[in-house]
C-alpha cells in the first residue's frame, strides 16, 4: 500500500510541478508579451513626438520671419534658420546666454527693455553693420498663470527689401520730378519772352518755337519710355517670340541710325555672322539694338566705329555685343548703369537730350526673353556691352 500511496504522492507533485512550470512558462510569455507591446507602444509614442517636432520645426525653420526664445534665465532655448541667416550664425547657440551668444549690446539692450516694458514694437537694428540689412524686431515675455516669467519670445521682420523700395522710388520721383521739371521749365520761359514781344522779331521767334518744340519732344520721348518701362516691369507688355535671324535686324539698326552716325562720322560695322538665329520678339530686339547703338554713337569717339558683333555659346544662347571707342564707364558706374535715370555724365547726357531710360529698357526687355546684360569697360578703351539670347 505505502509503495502505491508514494507513487501516487509522486506522480501529484509530477503534475503540480508541470502545472507550476506552465503557469510560470505562460506568466513569462505574457510578461514578454506585455513589456514587447509597451515597448512598442513607447516606441510609437516617441515616433510621434519626434514626428510632431520635426513638423513643428521644419514650419519653424520655413518661417521668413527670425525667431529666438529664450528661457527665464535669459539663455536661448531655440532659434530658426531665419534668424541665424540674419545673424550668419554657423553654430548652435541653444543654451547660451544673449549676450554670449548675439555679442550685440542693442539685443541685450531689447532683452532688457522688454523685461521692463513687459513686450516691444518695432525695434530697428542691423544685425551685421557689414550689409544694409534692416531688421525690425517685436518682443514680448512670457508669463505663466501666476504671472511668473517663463522666457521671452523675439520675431525679427528683414525690412531691407522694403527699404530699399521705398528709396527707389523717392529717387524714381525725384528723378521723374527733374527730368519733368527742366524742359516745362525752358518751354514756359521762352513761351513768356515770345509773349513779351519776341513774337514779333520773325527770326527770334522761330529760334524759340524750334526750342520749345525740341523740350516738347523731349518730353514726348520721356514719357513713351516711362510707359514702355512700366509695361515691362509689370508683365504687360507680350513678347512675340519667333525664330529671327539677327544679322537682318543689326542691319535695319544701322540704317535706321546711319543720319546720326555721319554726324559724328561715326562708322557702323555689323560683324554679326549670317546663320546666327535666336528666339525672339522683332520688334523688341529692334529696340534693344536701337538702344545700345544708339548710345555707343553718342557717347563714342567722333570719328570713331561702333561694332556689332555675336557668338555662340555652350549653354543654348547667342552672345550680342555693341562696342564703342570711346572713353569708356567708369568700374563704380558699371553696376549702375542699366538703373533707371542713372548717368555717368549727367551734363552730357542731358545736353545730347537722353531721357536715361534706354538702358533701364534694354535690361527689362532681355530679362522678358530670359537673359542678360552687363558692360565691360576700361577708362580711355571705349565700352562694350552685352546681352544673351535663347537660340530655340
Amino acid at each position: 500500500m505505502w509503495p502505491t500511496v508514494a507513487v501516487l504522492l509522486a506522480a501529484l507533485l509530477l503534475w503540480v510541478f508541470a502545472q507550476w512550470r506552465r503557469e510560470i512558462s505562460v506568466h513569462r510569455a505574457e510578461t514578454r508579451r506585455v513589456t514587447k507591446e509597451c515597448a512598442a507602444a513607447e516606441a510609437r509614442h516617441h515616433a510621434a513626438i519626434n514626428s510632431v517636432r520635426a513638423e513643428q520645426q521644419t514650419l519653424f525653420n520655413s518661417m521668413a520671419e527670425g525667431v529666438l526664445i529664450l528661457d527665464a534665465a535669459g539663455k536661448v532655448r531655440l532659434s530658426n534658420e531665419a534668424f541665424n541667416r540674419f545673424f550668419e550664425l554657423e553654430t548652435s547657440i541653444t543654451g547660451r546666454s544673449l549676450m554670449e551668444a548675439m555679442r550685440s549690446h542693442e539685443i541685450q539692450e531689447l532683452y532688457e527693455r522688454t523685461l521692463v516694458e513687459g513686450q516691444v514694437q518695432e525695434f530697428e537694428l542691423n544685425p551685421t553693420h557689414l550689409h544694409e540689412q534692416l531688421l525690425q524686431v517685436n518682443s514680448a515675455v512670457v508669463l505663466d498663470s501666476n504671472n511668473r516669467l517663463q522666457g521671452m519670445i523675439l520675431i525679427f521682420h528683414d525690412l531691407t527689401r522694403l527699404k530699399q523700395l521705398e528709396n527707389t522710388r523717392r529717387e524714381f520721383v525725384a528723378n521723374v520730378s527733374h527730368e519733368l521739371r527742366t524742359p516745362l521749365s525752358l518751354i514756359k520761359g521762352f513761351v513768356e519772352t515770345l509773349i513779351d514781344g519776341a513774337k514779333d522779331d520773325p527770326e527770334v521767334a522761330t529760334k524759340f518755337l524750334r526750342t520749345i518744340e525740341k523740350h516738347a519732344d523731349r518730353l514726348t520721348f520721356l514719357i513713351e519710355d516711362l510707359l514702355t518701362l512700366s509695361h515691362l516691369e509689370f508683365g504687360k507688355s507680350l513678347m512675340n517670340l519667333q525664330e529671327v535671324e539677327l544679322r537682318p535686324i543689326a542691319a535695319r539698326v544701322a540704317e535706321d541710325l546711319a543720319s546720326r552716325a555721319d554726324e559724328r562720322s561715326v562708322t557702323l560695322d555689323n560683324r554679326i555672322a549670317a546663320e546666327i538665329r535666336v528666339l525672339a520678339d522683332p520688334a523688341r530686339l529692334q529696340q534693344v539694338l536701337f538702344n545700345l547703338v544708339h548710345n555707343a554713337i553718342k557717347y563714342g569717339r567722333k570719328e570713331g566705329a561702333v561694332i556689332l558683333d555675336a557668338r555662340l555659346l555652350d549653354e543654348g544662347l547667342a552672345e550680342v555685343s555693341v562696342q564703342d571707342d570711346g572713353p569708356g564707364v567708369p568700374a563704380e558706374a558699371q553696376d549702375r548703369i542699366f538703373e533707371r535715370f542713372y548717368r555717368v555724365d549727367k551734363a552730357r547726357s542731358r545736353e545730347q537730350g537722353g531721357t536715361g531710360l534706354g538702358l533701364a529698357i534694354v535690361k527689362h526687355i532681355v530679362q522678358s526673353h530670359g537673359g542678360e546684360c552687363w558692360v565691360r569697360s576700361e577708362p580711355g578703351k571705349g565700352a562694350e556691352f552685352f546681352f544673351t539670347l535663347r537660340m530655340e
